[in-house]
């Protein structure tokens, strides 16, 4: 019998500046050649077991151990940091912490140099992984320079390199597009095929990660494992939900419909599903049964940009004659390719750079004399990386940095700053410091500082990265509510969830230009379209033709509608059809 490459026998682990322990009597067994996912709600755990498996606990994050901890039969508080990393490798989800080369090929042989490695070997082998990760065309670029996607892939060549046993992917899809990140699952798949190493995989995108086959899931809540079992198993039961995990869309919709979920059915993908007669009866009944909506009439527009052009300094055209209105009220997503031109777009909007051609106008005015100060109190704008917005040691202090540039009284600074942490989750640590927090809680502390400063539009460049879904269902219920009061919000996102159960309407972009302007369910059911930008085809697409249903784009439709319809139930504390069960209630939504 083979023997664990990884064993957690009792084991605990409690941070110096933490009261209680974050792990707690951890018993995993990990093989050679399995490939596991770890998921859960954020602060569960996951990172900081992590962390212990790759040596970062305790060499850069100090803490007190009880129980065992064994990797490759190796007692790990024996192993040097050197040493694990030469059993271990891993990429971060903070990747702005992981870059050491210059540029993207001397980062990507990093590793190979420090193991004394041949220049043309090293070469080699350095153009191969990029060419595996889609990056190749990138080399000679500075990793500052890349799209958070191309960061991405340029971590993953980089323990790529490496002649590791295990491999450690903590979200590894946090900032790819949808059809990058499938193939990011593809990559991960084909090493381990071929390599034959253990590999673990920490994310919030369940079904993305299912696309490929996993051994396990080992969910955690609250420093412990709840569960350690095969994806059919355990997507044969509600356990998902009830820990803050989003379960995959087409078993949601198997579940309006009334059909059972079990593990014959080989639930673990809509690839491997298997449904009876009857159960597809029961979904065109349920979709057959739906009313569509009333189609939104056009409002006024808030935001206009006109045959807007932008060129960076290094001669690279990132945006072409690009023509959006935005209305006001709005709940608007921006979709596309990594690097396609939407963050550089709502830079502009916000002022960070300025357009070579074209006119930007708000309520009506042109917006080229006005200061970044001036926009801002307009136009919130919260960054993808957290780290790079936040300034503040303390959480509050960080939160309440806007009001007080704005010599708002400090008693009203309180409360607003009390009323934002409570929406963003993050009343507990009101009073911590953000050194001590998640990469989501980052994230949050950021959208809590924007909210404080009640600005009539809101730009989100991914606003739920990192975030269970319980804080995801919390934070886009808030936006909606903003949006409800008259608040526009646009968010930019590599989440076909988000943009299928929130916005209104969506603008796709691809190569510098906008492709696309239409609703969500549209978008996603035009293969071309989902092929020019990077998108990936909902699962409720393929479940609809799987039954037979010939307007997948009006079953996807009617998906919505009634996502909505039950969410506005849950608020109201009406009762609505459908055998799913509610996400959350309405005690559940105001904690």
């Amino acid at each position: 019998m083979k023997e664990p490459i990884i064993k957690f026998d009792n084991f605990g682990f409690q941070y110096d500046a933490q009261a209680e322990p974050t792990l707690k009597e951890i018993n995993l067994e990990i093989y050679p050649g399995e490939k596991i996912l770890i998921a859960g709600p954020s602060g569960c755990g996951k990172s900081t077991l992590t962390h212990c498996m790759n040596g970062l606990i305790p060499f850069a994050y100090s803490g007190e151990s009880t129980g065992k901890l064994t990797i490759q039969g190796k007692e790990a508080k024996k192993l040097s940091i050197f040493e694990i990393s030469r059993m271990v490798g891993t990429v971060l989800q903070d990747l702005d912490g992981q870059f050491i080369g210059l540029t993207v090929a001397e980062d990507i042989a990093f590793a190979l140099e420090n193991a004394c490695v041949g220049q043309e070997d090293m070469k080699k082998t350095v153009k191969k992984v990029a060419e595996m990760v889609g990056i190749a065309d990138h080399l000679e670029h500075a990793p500052d320079a890349l799209s958070g996607g191309q960061k991405q892939r340029v971590s993953m060549a980089g323990v790529m390199v490496n002649e590791v046993n295990i491999l450690l992917f903590d979200e590894p899809l946090a900032n790819l597009d949808p059809a990058t990140g499938k193939k990011a699952i593809e990559i991960i798949d084909q090493i381990q095929r071929e390599t034959g190493a253990t590999v673990i995989i920490i994310e919030h995108r369940l079904e993305d990660v299912l696309w490929r086959d996993v051994d396990r899931i080992v969910l955690m809540k609250d420093g412990r494992i709840v569960t350690d079992t095969s994806p059919d198993e355990l997507l044969s039961t509600d356990v998902l939900l009830e820990n803050g995990i989003r379960e995959p869309l087409y078993l949601t919709a198997l579940k309006y419909a009334g059909v059972k979920i079990t593990p014959e059915r080989k639930p673990r993908s809509i690839r491997s599903l298997t449904l009876t007669e009857g159960d597809k009866t029961l979904v065109r009944q349920w979709f057959h049964a739906r009313k569509t909506k009333n189609e939104k009439k056009e409002g006024k527009a808030l935001l206009k940009a006109e045959k807007i052009d932008f060129t960076y300094e290094n001669g690279f055209h990132a945006l072409k004659n690009i023509n959006i209105s935005i209305e006001e009220g709005e709940l608007l997503a921006i979709v596309g390719t990594n690097g396609a031109g939407k963050s550089t777009f709502s830079k502009v909007v916000c002022g960070f750079e300025k357009q070579q051609v074209g006119m930007l106008t708000f309520q009506g005015q042109d917006m080229k004399n006005y200061s970044i100060k001036e926009r801002a109190d307009r136009i919130g704008y919260v960054m993808q990386n957290p780290n790079q917005m936040i300034s503040k040691p303390m959480i509050f202090d960080e939160v309440a940095f806007g009001l007080r540039q704005r010599n708002v009284p400090e008693a009203d600074i309180a409360v607003k700053v009390e009323e934002v942490l409570k929406i963003c989750g993050l009343y507990p640590f009101r009073k911590w410091p953000v050194s001590a927090l998640s990469f989501g809680q980052k994230k949050r502390v950021t959208i809590a500082s924007i909210l404080a400063l009640d600005p009539q539009m809101i730009i989100l460049d991914e606003p739920t990265a990192g975030q269970d879904y319980r804080h995801y269902t919390e934070i886009m219920e808030f936006l909606r509510e903003l949006h409800e009061r008259g608040i526009t919000v646009v968010m930019i996102t590599h989440d076909m969830h988000l943009m299928l159960e929130y916005a209104q309407r969506a603008i796709v972009f691809s190569g510098g230009r906008v492709i696309a302007n239409d609703t969500s369910a549209n978008i996603l059911t035009n293969p071309e379209i989902i092929e020019r930008a990077n998108l990936k085809e909902t699962s409720l697409y393929d479940l609809a033709l799987l039954c037979g249903i010939g307007d997948p784009n009006v079953f996807v439709q009617h998906f919505i509608d009634y996502e909505e319809e039950r969410r506005y139930d849950s608020v109201t504390g009406r009762q609505s059809g459908g055998e799913g069960a509610l996400y959350y209630s309405k005690e559940e939504k105001r904690g």
